[in-house]
């Protein structure tokens, strides 16, 4: 078997592992509180269609349910297609990881799931590939085989370029997408000076952003000489955990940084919550889909 077959049934092996998994959990857990976070308020009614699994209680309009004798749940203008665009961020330091998973494996399952969510509800979905210039850009369209080849990228994509600029990749999709849409700004944040962009994007669009992060880049345990290199400047330096001074100081910058990209995130006004990559992102997810639902 030659290298390059065996390297593609590998990779077919992981998306359709990703598929079972994204798939089961957003038809289990994620169908009815993404519907409810993403439709059907404050948008032009415009027809009833059969009552279907997953749809809420609160959707039903009672006055034909009665007529017919059967659930009929109204529809909204914008309900019957909506586009999700998933802004991903593929610089270097996705491959930080020390915990359950890599940045990166938390990445791809994650947009596989929102992925999923989204083609159920009827959506479209495409996706902008961003280091510190947008690598791909992936059209919205529906269906499932759409979704496997965003799988498979987002698996198999190598990025050009190895850092990070939020700013840009935002400035692009205000540009590409003209209708509004969802988005979901995938991304550790370590990036600088994008606040403004949110905000621009945000009165555009309906964007939610969802930080990745690694216990790591704010607890460091003591196992003495430890030799760093940043992924994506690829400087390198020796860092000594076994004084508590340094293990202190490596805290308190750890804490700084993310108390600052909190900070960023209210400012522009954005829908986001923070993923772990030593934990599961569903509590997390779930409550951000609940409190958008629920205003």
């Amino acid at each position: 078997m030659s290298n390059s077959t065996k390297n593609t049934q590998e990779l077919l092996k992981k998306v359709r592992k990703i598929e079972i998994k994204s798939k089961g959990l957003s038809n289990q857990i994620f169908s009815g509180e993404y519907h409810s976070a993403f439709k059907g308020r404050g948008m032009a009614f415009s027809e009833v269609r059969e009552y279907q699994l997953g749809d809420e209680i609160r959707s039903i309009d009672w006055n034909v349910t009665a007529r017919f004798n059967s659930p009929f749940v109204k529809v909204f203008e914008e309900e019957r297609e909506m586009t999700v665009m998933l802004l991903v961020d593929m610089s270097a330091s996705k491959g930080f990881g020390t915990k359950k998973q890599l940045k990166q494996d938390l990445v791809t399952e994650l947009c596989a799931v929102l992925a999923f969510s989204a083609i159920q509800n009827n959506d479209k979905v495409g996706v902008i590939f961003f280091s510190d210039q947008v690598e791909k850009f992936i059209p919205p369209k529906k269906g499932k085989s759409h979704i496997l080849m965003i799988i498979r990228e987002l698996i198999n994509f190598t990025p050009e370029h190895k850092g990070t600029d939020i700013k840009e990749a935002l400035r692009y999709f205000t540009l590409a997408i003209k209708r509004r849409c969802t988005a979901f700004l995938i991304s550790d944040f370590l990036s600088k000076g994008f606040e403004d962009e949110l905000k621009i994007a945000n009165r555009k669009h309906d964007l939610i952003a969802l930080q990745i992060y690694d216990e790591r880049e704010t607890e460091m345990p003591n196992v003495g000489l430890v030799q760093f290199e940043d992924a994506e400047t690829g400087q390198v330096r020796w860092f000594d955990t076994s004084k508590e001074k340094n293990r202190i100081s490596y805290k308190a910058n750890g804490l700084k940084k993310h108390g600052a990209i909190k900070e960023a995130l209210r400012r522009s006004g954005v829908d986001h919550t923070r993923l772990g990559t030593h934990e599961s992102y569903i509590q997390p997810l779930m409550t951000l889909f609940k409190r958008r639902g629920s205003r």
